[in-house]
């Protein structure tokens, strides 16, 4: 069904004339005459009746017209659900738990008028998949990895550097420190099961062990945050990383302790990524709530990955 002839009717129909309904909508009579002919066509009915007066509704017009300005509103509707702005910003976080996370609720909390839909996806490959075909607005990841620059297409800028520290049980033999140097990790073992092969986390912590040396273990299956931090507290031989904007809770029986490591701080970087045409209007707020917010980054003492994007 032709929309500009259902829009023509409702015009006719609520102006009563032919004439008026072609005022309004900016076309000759002629046009309205030819748009409504061609819709009894379709509907295989006669909508109006000639009078003196003008144009009157038949009793199919009656029926029709409800129904006329509901297909309207529909159609009103689907535009602008994939219209810029008209629809909630779809930004991927990576993880429920982690610092992008935490900026997310920051803005919402800043700009609650901004509808928001926070996904999680998997990998780079498929996020940067998801930004070029307008499946999501933007990205938090750590780019790029060795060998996989990112599209011409998709932007990135540094948002936030994301200090790590060492989450150990009570019964671990650096409990006691009020921080660690890298050089004092050596030699101990670090258990992160949610580290996967060819991820951009996997890839910044094969370069953490290949420049400090340290035995990092991601064998068993990865169960959670909540396994994770229950063996550390029990096997004294464990510890794990743990970002310091991580929220967690455990049992005050566990004793676990969040120790900074120094001498460097190992910081995961990360960088808000969005393709360059992207028009939706809360993007544009989103980038300068997270450079008037978000922590800087390549502070003195802290270590990245050299593929990092520095910006």
């Amino acid at each position: 069904m032709d929309l500009e002839a259902v829009r023509t009717f409702v015009a006719a129909a609520e102006a009563g004339q032919f004439q008026e309904a072609a005022a309004e909508l900016a076309v000759t009579q002629q046009a309205v005459s030819k748009r409504v002919a061609t819709l009894e066509r379709d509907l295989g009915v006669r909508l109006f009746t000639r009078t003196p007066r003008g144009a009157e509704l038949t009793i199919d017009g009656q029926a029709f017209l409800p129904h006329a300005r509901e297909l309207l509103r529909v159609a009103e509707r689907a535009v602008a659900s994939v219209r810029p702005g008209g629809r909630p910003l779809r930004v991927d976080v990576i993880a429920s738990r982690g610092a992008t996370s935490g900026l997310m609720r920051g803005f919402h909390q800043a700009h609650p008028e901004i509808e928001l839909d926070v996904v999680m996806l998997f990998d780079i490959e498929q996020a940067v998949a998801a930004i070029r075909s307008g499946v999501i607005d933007a990205s938090f990841r750590a780019v790029a990895m060795p060998g996989r620059p990112l599209p011409e297409d998709v932007e990135s800028v540094r948002v936030l550097d994301e200090p790590l520290q060492l989450l150990t049980g009570p019964a671990h033999a650096l409990a006691g420190a009020r921080s660690v140097t890298m050089a004092q990790l050596v030699g101990h073992r670090i258990w992160m099961p949610g580290i996967v092969p060819g991820t951009e986390w996997g890839a910044y912590y094969d370069d953490l062990v290949a420049e400090f040396g340290l035995t990092i273990e991601a064998t068993g299956p990865n169960f959670g945050s909540d396994v994770l931090i229950d063996t550390v507290a029990d096997t004294p031989a464990l510890a794990t990383f743990m970002s310091e904007r991580t929220r967690l809770v455990w049992p005050a029986d566990h004793g676990l302790r969040r120790i900074p490591v120094t001498d460097p701080t190992p910081v995961y970087p990360h960088s808000l990524l969005w393709r360059r045409d992207n028009p939706h209007p809360a993007l544009a707020t989103l980038r300068a709530y997270l450079a008037a917010t978000a922590a800087g980054h390549e502070a003195a003492g802290t270590w990245v990955p050299d593929w990092t994007i520095r910006r």
